[in-house]
C-alpha cells in the first residue's frame, strides 16, 4: 500500500446525506459498503459518474468475458502498485474463473506460462500502462484471439483500473475488513 492511512476518510457505514446514500446504493450489492465507495462519495457528482462508467467495464454490456477482464484488472492494479485493486480483484478473479496459480503469475509478466490469449492480454495491459499506446504486434497479436470491440473494451477496461488505482493510491483507500494484501504491494512510497 502506498499510504497506511487514509488521506480522504471514508464515510463511515451507515453516514451521509441522502444524495451520498442514494449513490451508495447504486452500487448493486448487499453486505458491507466497500472503503472505495465511502470514499468517493465524499464527491458525489464525481462518484456517481464513475459508477455508470464501472458498471459498464463490469458488466456483460462490455464484450469481455469476465475471466479475460480480470487478466487485464489484476495486471493493471500491479503495474499500478495498487494493493487495494490487487486485493478487490483478486477475489473477483477467481469468482470469474482465475485459479489463485494463475493470479500469482499476473505478476509475472506475459511469459509466465500462459496461453497465447492470456499472454496477449498482459501484453496489452502492460503496453497501455508502459506507452498509454497498444504497439501494432501487440494489438495484431490480440485481434488474433480476440475482436476488434473487446480489443476496444480492453482499452477501456484499463483505462478505468489505472483511473481506479490512481485514486485508490492517491486518497490512501485501506483494504477492507478480513482482507490480506499482496506481500509485494506493501510497502511502495
Amino acid at each position: 500500500m502506498r499510504l497506511k492511512e487514509p488521506r480522504i476518510a471514508p464515510l463511515a457505514e451507515g453516514e451521509g446525506d441522502e444524495r451520498q446514500k442514494e449513490i451508495l446504493s447504486m452500487r448493486g450489492r448487499g453486505g458491507p459498503t466497500l472503503n472505495i465507495f465511502r470514499t468517493m462519495v465524499k464527491s458525489p457528482d464525481a462518484a456517481e459518474a464513475f459508477l455508470t462508467w464501472g458498471r459498464y467495464i463490469l458488466s456483460k454490456k462490455s464484450s469481455l468475458p469476465a475471466r479475460e477482464r480480470e487478466i487485464l484488472i489484476l495486471r493493471t492494479g500491479y503495474l499500478c502498485k495498487s494493493g487495494y485493486e490487487f486485493t478487490q480483484h483478486t477475489r473477483i478473479g477467481l469468482e470469474s474463473g482465475l485459479t489463485n496459480k494463475e493470479i500469482g503469475r499476473i505478476k509475472g509478466g506475459a511469459e509466465a506460462g500462459w496461453s497465447e490469449a492470456d499472454a496477449a492480454l498482459i501484453r496489452f495491459a502492460d503496453d497501455l500502462h508502459n506507452d498509454f499506446f497498444v504497439s501494432n504486434a501487440v494489438w495484431a497479436e490480440a485481434l488474433k484471439h480476440f475482436s476488434e470491440r473487446q480489443c476496444m473494451d480492453a482499452v477501456y477496461t484499463c483505462g478505468q483500473y489505472t483511473q481506479v488505482s490512481m485514486l485508490l493510491n492517491s486518497f490512501g483507500v485501506q483494504l477492507d475488513e478480513g482482507q490480506t494484501l499482496d506481500p509485494e504491494l506493501a510497502d511502495y512510497k
